[in-house]
Order: C-alpha cells, then sequence, then structure tokens
C-alpha cells in the first residue's frame, strides 16, 4: 500500500511525539531537530528542523547533522507508526547462543568488565574477525531477535562503520533477558558496554538501546514490557552538560511510569557508564543510580519556594505625575508599558517626561527614536530638565514665542546625565556593515551600560529594524513578545510608544483594542496607557492620561469620567497632574544644584517657589511630536 503525505499527519506527528513547533510558511518548524537536538551545550540551535506542509521532506539546516529525507523515513527512525504501514516481517535468527570467545573477553577486560560479565551475556567476536564484537540482542522469552557489531579498532576517517547491525532483525532493548526483577527500576544506557558496566557493578535490570540516542525504532516493540516496570532510570551519555535520552523517553513513556535521571554531578566529569567505571570503579555507579532524580523542569518553579513579594515596596520607576503613579504604583522593573494616543496630541512628550524623571531617579536610559533626530529629541529633553528658571524667550521671525536654553544649561545637563542617557544612532548603517535587529541592541545596551528604562518610540518605525516580514502581525507579536522578555529578563522597564488605529463606525472596541496592529501587542503589555487631548469644556486641563491596562493594579483603572487630568508648558515642554501642590513649586530636577539650594534656603520663608504660568494649548494646535 502507498502513501500519500497529508499535511495533518505533519502536526500528528509533532503531538504525538510532543514535539514543541510552529508553522511558518509552507514549513512545520521543530525548536529542536530530533536527530541532533540543535547540538550539545547551553547554547543549543533553535528551530533549525523543519517538515515540508507540501511535500512532506524533512531537513535539519545545521551542517553537523544535515539530516533530511522523506516524512516516511523520519516515522521510521523515530519510531512512530504510520497508519498505512503494514506490520514489519523479520527475518529469524539462528536460537544457538554463542560461546563468549578469548579475543571478546580480553577486550572487555580493558574496558572493565569481568568474564563472567561477558560470558553472561554471550558477548562474542566474529569467527573472521577477532576486532569485531558481537552483541546478541535477546527479548524476555530468550530469543535471539536482533545482532549489532562494533569494532574494536576503528580508525576515524579510514573505517567506514564503527558499529551495524544485522539487516531486517527487529530492534529491541539490549539485556532484556537478564532483567526479570520487576520489583526494582529499569535502568537505560546509550550503549551496550555502559549496560554491561553497571551489570559489573552489580546493578540489576541494566538494559541499552539498539540504535543510538535519537533512533526510537525499538520502543514500539518494547512497549508492553516496558510498562512490567513501575520506574525507569536513565543513564545517557553526559555531554556538554546535556544528557542523552531523557528527553526522547520522558515524551514517550506512559505517565504511570515514574522516570528518573542520573544527576549531572554524578557522572563525576565523565562521559558514559563506562568511564565512571573505569575511573572510579562500581561503588561510583551503584551511588549514581540510587541518587537518580526525577528530572526538574528548566522553566518550573515549586510555588512554595516562590518568595513572598510586598507589591509596594517593588523596585519601580515614578512617572513623575502623582496622580497617575497612585494609579498604577509606578512602573515596576520587568514591566512592558505601552504608550497609545493620536499623533500630535503628546505621548511622545509625555514619554520624553519620563525619561527625565528616571534621570532624576539616577537610573540610566536607552531611547529609540524614529521620528526625531537625535539633537531635537536632546532639545526637547532639555527644555523639560530644565524648567522655567532657565528657559529663555523670546519673538521669533513671525512674532511666535519660542523658547533655547543658554550654552551654560545645556552644558550643566549634559554633564548631569553623561554616562547615564543613551539614544540609537538612526544613521549607523553605512555600507558594508552589518545589520543588527533593535532587541538586539537593546540587549547588549542593557548589559554594557546597566540601562534600567528603555523608550521605543514608536512601533512601526522599530519594526523596519527588525524584520521585512509578509505576515505583520506575527512580525508585530513576536517584536512586542521580544520586548517582554528583555524586560523580565533584566528586570528593566521597557515603554513602547504605539498608535492608535482606525475604528469603523459600525465597530465597538474595547480601549486595549484600539491600538493598531496584532492583538499581541496589548495582551504582552502590563500597563497600557492612552494619552489624548482634552475635549471635556468642564474638565480644566489640557490633556488626559487613561489607564485601559494594569497587570498589578488591575482594579484602580482609571475610568471615562477621573482619567488623570494634566496640563502642558509649551516653555518647558513639561507636563504635570493639575492637583499638583502649588506650594512645592515647580520641580527642579538633580542637576540644578543652584537650585536646590534656592529651594531649601525658602523651605522655612511663609511664601512658596511660585509655581510657573502653564499656557494651555490652543484646541486646534498640534504638538511638534
Amino acid at each position: 500500500m502507498s502513501y500519500e503525505f497529508k499535511r495533518e499527519d505533519a502536526f500528528n506527528f509533532a503531538s504525538s511525539m510532543r514535539y514543541e513547533c510552529r508553522e511558518k510558511g509552507d514549513e512545520l518548524e521543530f525548536k529542536q531537530c530530533p536527530y541532533c537536538d540543535g547540538g550539545t551545550g547551553t547554547n543549543r540551535d533553535e528551530w533549525t528542523f523543519s517538515i515540508n506542509l507540501y511535500k512532506g521532506v524533512f531537513k535539519c539546516l545545521r551542517a553537523s547533522c544535515d539530516r533530511q529525507g522523506h516524512f516516511v523515513e523520519l516515522c521510521r527512525d523515530l519510531g512512530y507508526h504510520l497508519e498505512f504501514e503494514q506490520p514489519k516481517i523479520y527475518r529469524q535468527l539462528p536460537q544457538k547462543k554463542p560461546e563468549s570467545k578469548d579475543a571478546a573477553v580480553e577486550y572487555l577486560k580493558s574496558r572493565g568488565i569481568s568474564e563472567k560479565v561477558t560470558r553472561q551475556y554471550h558477548i562474542t567476536v566474529q569467527d573472521k574477525n577477532p576486532n569485531v564484537l558481537v552483541f546478541p540482542f535477546y527479548d524476555e522469552d530468550e530469543h535471539l531477535v536482533f545482532v549489532k557489531y562494533r569494532k574494536t579498532d576503528f580508525r576515524k576517517g579510514i573505517d567506514k562503520n564503527k558499529e551495524w547491525s544485522e539487516k531486517d532483525t527487529m530492534p529491541i532493548l539490549f539485556g532484556m533477558d537478564q532483567a526479570k526483577d520487576f520489583d526494582k527500576p529499569l535502568v537505560i544506557t546509550e550503549g551496550q558496554i555502559d549496560s554491561l558496566s553497571l551489570a559489573e557493578a552489580g546493578i540489576p535490570n541494566a538494559v541499552s538501546v539498539p540504535t543510538g540516542a535519537v533512533g526510537f525504532t525499538w520502543y514500539t516493540y518494547n512497549l508492553q514490557w516496558l510498562k512490567n516496570f513501575h520506574e525507569i532510570i536513565v543513564f545517557g551519555d553526559c555531554e556538554h552538560g546535556h544528557i542523552t535520552l531523557i528527553d526522547g523517553l520522558m515524551a514517550r513513556l506512559p505517565n504511570d511510569i515514574t522516570v528518573k535521571c542520573v544527576r549531572f554531578g554524578d557522572y563525576l566529569g565523565e562521559k558514559d557508564a563506562n568511564d565512571i567505571l573505569r575511573r572510579y570503579g562500581p561503588k561510583a555507579l551503584r551511588y549514581a543510580v540510587e541518587h537518580a532524580e526525577i528530572p526538574q523542569l528548566n522553566n518550573i518553579k515549586q510555588l512554595a519556594d516562590i518568595q513572598s513579594v510586598d507589591i509596594n515596596a517593588m523596585d519601580k520607576i515614578k512617572t513623575g505625575i502623582e496622580e497617575l503613579d497612585r494609579c498604577i504604583r509606578g512602573m515596576v522593573m520587568g514591566q512592558l508599558v505601552i504608550l497609545t494616543g493620536k499623533r500630535g496630541e503628546g505621548k511622545s512628550t509625555f514619554m520624553s517626561q519620563i525619561v527625565a524623571e528616571a534621570l532624576d531617579q539616577n537610573r540610566s536610559v536607552f531611547v529609540y527614536s524614529g521620528e526625531l533626530a537625535d539633537f531635537h529629541f536632546k532639545y526637547w529633553l532639555d527644555l523639560q530638565l530644565a524648567g522655567r528658571m532657565h528657559v529663555q524667550d523670546y519673538l521669533d521671525q513671525f512674532g511666535e514665542p519660542s523658547y533655547y536654553l543658554e550654552d551654560e544649561t545645556v552644558k550643566k545637563i549634559s554633564a548631569w546625565y553623561r554616562g547615564r542617557a543613551y539614544i540609537y544612532d538612526n544613521n549607523y548603517l553605512t555600507e558594508g556593515s552589518e545589520f543588527e535587529t533593535l532587541p538586539e541592541t537593546i540587549e547588549k545596551v542593557i548589559k554594557q551600560f546597566n540601562v534600567q528604562l528603555v523608550c521605543i518610540d514608536n512601533l512601526m518605525t522599530a519594526m523596519e529594524k527588525v524584520t521585512e516580514n509578509s505576515n505583520l502581525y506575527l512580525a508585530q507579536s513576536n517584536f512586542v513578545g521580544q520586548l517582554k522578555a528583555i524586560a523580565v529578563k533584566y528586570s528593566v522597564v521597557i515603554i513602547l510608544v504605539a498608535h492608535p488605529r482606525k475604528a469603523n463606525a459600525n465597530e465597538m472596541l474595547d480601549d486595549n483594542d484600539l491600538v493598531a496592529g496584532s492583538s499581541d501587542i496589548t495582551n504582552k503589555a502590563d500597563v497600557v496607557l492612552k494619552y489624548s487631548r482634552n475635549t471635556n469644556e468642564d474638565y480644566e486641563c489640557d490633556s488626559l492620561i487613561k489607564v485601559t491596562k494594569s497587570r498589578l493594579v488591575g482594579a484602580l483603572l482609571t475610568k471615562n469620567d477621573d482619567a488623570v487630568r494634566v496640563n502642558y508648558s509649551k516653555a518647558t515642554k513639561r507636563i504635570t497632574g493639575t492637583t499638583y501642590n502649588e506650594t512645592r513649586g515647580e520641580k527642579i530636577y538633580g542637576w540644578d544644584t543652584l537650585g536646590i539650594e534656592k529651594r531649601k534656603d525658602r523651605q522655612n520663608e511663609d511664601d512658596p517657589v511660585p509655581m510657573p504660568k502653564f499656557e494651555h494649548l490652543d484646541s486646534q494646535e498640534e504638538l511638534p511630536f
């Protein structure tokens, strides 16, 4: 019966084998390659293996692996049964048990295996090739069903194969005929000499897989027998901190079988059981098996081990607007904050002021401004930091008021935040330079300059630094997901400015759905703020800040009638709450030591430092941002 590949077969395969995968174009991509597992070590390659959903062919892109073929071959290699397949008929082997020849005994002695164990397992060599070990595989009924060969003097690059097996024989676990104590754990190793090493150490029920760590063709034939054991211990090879066999067996074995694994430290720096036997003796093997543990998942914690945290005491960056900070409890480190609002209504100005506040709280900041030149952003921020006491004004050629800072003031402000404020260079890509995504740059900046606040203005221009993906929503979701992961990983606050979407007349949208693009943008955010111009004549303010989402204190979200009301100063570009305590006067930032001293001198005087007069925006005027 011929087989015709169907795309759902690939998804069923991934689900049954418990592989993490994702659909991308015509490919079903797997997080780890079933053959090479993405390599070894902590930085394994991911998403290099895929199945084409139309052609049914698979391939690993890692040069050192390069496994490829048809889906049917993949299922065969990994022991996955396709419904179309007829049970394979294996050839019968002679049932006479061989005598262990001297060459086999002597070789295994050199590997720490005694003559007694060698003869117990009927290990021998070929008659004409005493350098080729013969491992007979007997099933639970002591029937010989599989034979494997191993060249004892293998020369890499010269000899074709180090190991091979008899053609058309049924793959099963080596040592099944010796593993009959079902009340004790079954110990599975990767190689036959490793299982013999365990037997040498007096460990019962030691078996090994027939065709390496990634070949599970034996599993279907041995599943019923495996169910006789209530506990299985994996003693695979340990290379670069990763133990073979454990992932594949954990994914396949029934849930009612307890699966344990030898601890990494109990390998004592060696690769496998035989290396441990030869260097440290049988006692080390017994200790390793006795202290095997259920593998811990890297992304799972015991809830009882989580430290209790006082939310109010968590490290945070304040926005400087008291009413807003009271609502969201400040921006907690590790949060992703989405700031949205119509173009020209002041959201970028508000973002810039948060930068000023963070600097005043002794935080280091990084800004990506996709729409403004770096000198323009600096000018805007410096005005906010300076305040009305230092801002000079004049009438321009059109008779309109304009504002500037004296050179000495700019020098003092720049010296104050030097080494703590960084901005993305939009012109860094020169001919021949290597492209780097914005998330990659953000991670480097955080690590190199200890940045604690990252501001991105705005999503659409930042996306140009990520990818040219025809699926824009998927690209946006991935980008925002990367930002959230970075915020958590490095315990920083990331603010992302995003434009609102245009709603159809008949649409009834939640506030969080008003952000343009993928719904994941606000789903993955911890805080969503909407900055808008005030159009309600009953409110004596310029603008409104509405909190549409706050994971930390969701119950305190602002409603339509109690959004945070703020005013804007044309001269200083500052945004302040309308309930600002006038006795405090205008805020003086840390760079202005003279202003701070003046304030101290006046603290005991009756008249407070006066608040500056705020120039309210005309209803038709748009901010430059």
